[in-house]
């Protein structure tokens, strides 16, 4: 089995990138109608800007994903996805530990979609605290 590597996402995965974000917006159930070509566009805007995509790859295998805001203080990670194919196996927890360590933030932002109990509960497993609509790590 090979290690996890997190590589920076780049114009030519954009396709790649909406796609992810789709089964994301899915498994939230989030009311977002945008299409695929729409999303491409959004991902587009965001690695043009201060925005970077981190993909999380095991040897030829993509395991999921993470979209941070790096103009922000905290960090903002806006999306994190792991590939439905991919879950249950740990690499949510590595995958994570891997970025943080990679961002060298002492504290990171994310916002979970209200009532999204799994989310809660797993972010809450890697020791992030509720604020206002956020929740925080701090280190």
């Amino acid at each position: 089995m090979s290690e996890l590597t997190i590589r920076i996402g780049c114009e030519a995965d954009l396709e790649l990138l909406a796609g992810l974000n789709k089964q994301l917006i899915e498994d939230e159930r989030h009311d977002n109608a945008m299409t695929l070509s729409e999303l491409r566009e959004r991902m587009k805007h965001f690695v043009g800007t201060a925005y970077k995509a981190y993909l999380f790859e095991q040897g030829n295998a993509l395991v999921g994903y993470a979209l941070v805001d790096h103009t922000r203080r905290p960090l903002y990670v806006r999306q994190f996805f792991i590939c439905r194919d991919q879950r249950r196996n740990g690499f949510g927890k590595l995958a994570f530990g891997k970025l943080a360590a990679l961002l060298d933030a002492d504290q990171l932002d994310i916002e979970v979609m209200y009532g999204n109990e799994a989310a809660y509960a797993f972010w809450r497993s890697l020791g992030f605290k509720e604020r206002s609509i956020y929740m925080r790590l701090e280190r």
